[in-house]
């Protein structure tokens, strides 16, 4: 046992630098599973945590005055048993804050669709707010509001704060007194919020407005997956299907969800990467280790020690860097996973209630596997030494079948009639060193390819998302292209005939359309007097009305087209899943109360609502009511998009007491700086991580070539070469190598890692992930990974320079 003892001091003495770039590694693939683990397992936690705390709603029910009456679906919702709903909430929706703290608010504020509720007196049945900052009470004082986490955040909104509003007609300002979380309009990449108002201040600002109230209301199941037959009750009892706008559990926890998702899934796949790299460099340098010692094996077997004591010498090796590694991996994922939640799910923090990490348990787990992978990996590798025999090694160095294969070779290598005889003698020296240590060059061209996959994958996320390339892009996220949005206040100071009028008549301007939302509903195919269990519940979903052209305003389609005709729809992805239709099939639906039959011309995804809606022109809503004039946005587009300030600008100076226009840049500027921003670190983590990785076991490997070749390159240095030539070729064969697996790991960013990852984001009503694909960007990224292998390979060979030929031949 001490002989175990003293040769795994011995291995762990002799090669302290290369050890402790493994235990780097196995700390490296440690950190990203038990991260990424720890994110995906925290995502779902917290935000279950939060809605169960706050008694969720799993459907929002959203209610007018014309489809139903909203007093007596809430008495149908208050008399059914499993069910809790909450109080019908009066709200009015307004284009966006005006003014912060007295200055004009930026952009992104200015763009967010406003609910303005009328506060009822708290605690609440079903979405109870949470306070995270501000006094916690009732209600709103009069001259003060609540405001979600979810844009307070984003938008630097602090308790004290002046917020201000217009109605059109009327300009005002209101106290910001709390900071609340609103679970269903509170995720992350707010494109609208509830601003939460005394009763008063609502009636005073409200009551000159025209149209009427809205109304909200909460639905909790005590089990919802029964949600379906209360629905069928519903349709049953009223006679009809709900008709008004819904939205479900899944539509209010996908943007809580989609960021930590992704990154999880990245780091997941990077974490099994890493630890497949550290796997392959372990077994490289066991495999190796036996080779260079293969004679020192031999003597120590003639000696006594048995081939179970030799693995065992291993063993305990990696055993004890594996403790040491695992251990502080599994700290760090802790800290970093804090970071990450944080960062992607800031809207449900509260000053009182910090994000608390769960799932030690399951990180210990994935330390144990890490462990039990690296032991297996060891055992298997330093098996081999059972195979040295001590005669064989102590008189060849090798096996009898190595030494006898060596010396055929050598024989066919001086018979060849081609040889390196006219090749550059850097380029010999370079290709000798990869061809002599065939698993070394591999592991190597592995590194290269896997920083360069990771690099790219990062690079195209980023640069997809960023402000230049999303106005490219929004068509396939399921937004429009236009240049300017023109959004309607104050309809009783507006007149859309002088505004056609006018802006079409504007040199400036190419083509606009007038777009609205109305909801639709497809029933189950069925007598509503004969129920079938096993029907399908009415499908509630959006749909986008437009006077105008959805392909002029750059709306875009996966299949087929955007519809043109009054009998003609497009639909979302997730609809036409559920419904089983695709382009050519036939779709009869409820909208605005009336039922109509459409031909499918086209199919397209959308994240803003999951795909879950539906594309028609306004004059389906015609048919039945010609005074259908329910469209209070225009999209507008410009001959020459340099002229959009100036137009933007020009709207808002003439209409400013009827409506705001805003650049589209600016909406999707505000809709996805957050995802951004979420991205940036952990991809950033990810590429240093890789990128250290590189250089670190190139430099390793490259060493322990050296060392082998150290006679080699003595009498190289004895006959003149000079030792920046000898390293300049050992660089420049590595490099080689590398380039050889960026290109691989390049193509592999730019086709496989996004395909896989676009997977993942199905659920979300994305089927293909819109991507920027900037080539110089993505090659310059991949030359990072030959640049990185490139100076670990230098500085590894600076042993040669600084030791004297006549060392170098004695070792």
């Amino acid at each position: 046992m001490y002989a175990v003892y003293s040769l795994c001091l011995a291995n762990l003495r002799k090669k302290k630098i290369h050890n402790g770039l493994i235990g780097l590694l196995i700390l490296l693939s440690t950190l990203l599973l038990a991260t990424s683990v720890t994110v995906i397992l925290n995502t779902n936690n917290l935000f279950t945590e939060m809605h169960n705390k706050t008694h969720g709603s799993h459907e929002m029910l959203t209610l007018g005055n014309e489809l139903h009456d909203p007093q007596k679906v809430h008495q149908w919702w208050n008399e059914q048993e499993g069910v809790t709903s909450s109080e019908l909430v009066p709200f009015r929706t307004l284009g966006g804050i005006t003014n912060h703290r007295g200055k004009e608010s930026s952009a992104g504020l200015s763009a967010i669709g406003l609910y303005m509720m009328n506060t009822p007196a708290r605690p609440y049945a079903v979405d109870e707010l949470i306070f995270a900052q501000g006094n916690e009470s009732l209600n709103p004082d009069k001259g003060d509001i609540w405001v979600p986490t979810s844009i307070a955040y984003l938008y630097d909104i602090s308790v004290g704060d002046t917020l201000g509003f217009t109605t059109g007609e009327n300009d005002f300002e209101l106290k910001v007194s709390a900071v609340i979380v609103d679970i269903p309009y509170g995720g992350p990449f707010p494109s609208g919020a509830r601003i939460w108002m005394n009763h008063q201040d609502y009636s005073e600002q409200f009551q000159a407005m025209q149209g009427t109230d809205q109304y909200l209301m909460g639905l909790r199941f005590d089990d919802y997956s029964q949600s379906p037959s209360y629905w069928e009750q519903f349709e049953k009892d009223m006679g009809t299907p709900y008709l008004d706008s819904k939205m479900n559990f899944g539509e209010m926890t996908a943007f809580y969800l989609i960021m930590n998702k992704a990154i999880g899934f990245i780091m997941i796949f990077l974490g099994f990467v890493m630890m497949v790299v550290a796997l392959f460099t372990i077994g490289f340098t066991i495999s190796d280790d036996i080779l260079s010692n293969y004679k020192t094996i031999g003597v120590i077997k003639a000696l006594g020690l048995s081939s179970r004591r030799l693995i065992g010498v291993y063993l305990a090796q990696y055993v004890l860097l594996a403790i040491v590694s695992i251990i502080p991996g599994l700290i760090a994922s802790h800290f970093i996973s804090n970071v990450i939640v944080e960062s992607t799910l800031s809207s449900l923090k509260t000053g009182t209630n910090q994000v608390t990490l769960e799932g030690n348990l399951l990180s210990l787990a994935v330390g144990i596997f890490v462990f039990i992978l690296i032991v297996l990996c060891v055992f298997f590798f330093s098996n081999k030494a059972r195979l040295v025999e001590p005669m064989q090694a102590i008189r060849y160095g090798m096996s009898e079948s190595d030494n006898s294969t060596m010396s055929k070779r050598i024989s066919a290598k001086e018979n060849l009639m081609i040889s390196f005889g006219r090749v550059p003698l850097l380029v010999v020296i370079g290709l000798r060193n990869m061809l002599k240590n065939k698993k070394a060059s591999l592991l190597m061209m592995l590194l290269a390819a896997i920083m360069s996959a990771v690099l790219v994958l990062g690079f195209i996320l980023l640069n997809s998302l960023s402000s230049s390339s999303m106005k490219q892009t929004s068509p396939l996220w399921g937004y429009d292209a236009s240049d300017v949005i023109l959004q309607v206040n104050n309809k009783s100071a507006f007149s859309r005939a002088e505004f056609d009028k006018e802006i079409l008549s504007d040199s400036r301007i190419k083509n606009i359309g007038w777009i609205g939302g109305i909801n639709g509903v497809v029933s189950s195919e069925r007598n509503l007097n004969a129920y079938d269990s096993d029907s399908q519940p009415p499908m509630n979903f959006s749909i986008s009305v437009i006077d105008g052209s959805y392909d002029e305003v750059g709306f875009t389609t996966l299949r087929g087209e955007n519809p043109r005709n009054k009998n003609e729809i497009a639909i979302g992805i997730k609809v036409a899943k559920q419904l089983n239709k695709d382009v050519g099939d036939v779709v009869e639906a409820y909208i605005d109360g009336s039922k109509h039959s459409f031909m499918i011309t086209g199919v397209y995804q959308s994240i803003a609502n999951m795909s879950n809606s539906a594309r028609i022109t306004v004059d389906v809503v015609k048919v039945n009511r010609p005074d259908y004039n329910n469209l209070d946005a225009v999209f507008i587009n410009l001959k020459e998009e340099r002229e959009t300030d100036h137009v933007v600008n020009d709207l808002n100076v003439k209409y400013k007491e009827s409506a705001s226009a805003v650049k589209q840049q600016t909406l999707l500027d505000s809709t996805y700086k957050q995802a951004v921003a979420s991205l940036i670190l952990p991809m950033s983590i990810m590429g240093l991580l890789f990128t250290g990785v590189t250089i670190i076991i190139v430099y390793s490997i490259s060493r322990i070539n050296i060392r082998k070749e150290s006679k080699t390159y003595g009498i190289y240095k004895s006959i003149g070469l000079t030792s920046t030539k000898i390293r300049l070729s050992v660089s420049l064969g590595i490099v080689a190598l590398s380039a050889i697996g960026a290109v691989i790991g390049m193509l592999v960013g730019v086709y496989i890692l996004p395909l896989i990852l676009g997977s993942i984001l199905s659920d979300y009503g994305i089927a293909e992930l819109p991507l920027i694909m900037h080539w110089g960007g993505i090659i310059a990224f991949a030359c990072v990974a030959m640049i990185s292998a490139g100076l670990g390979s230098w500085a590894s060979s600076r042993v040669v320079a600084t030791t004297s030929p006549q060392i170098l031949v004695i070792e």
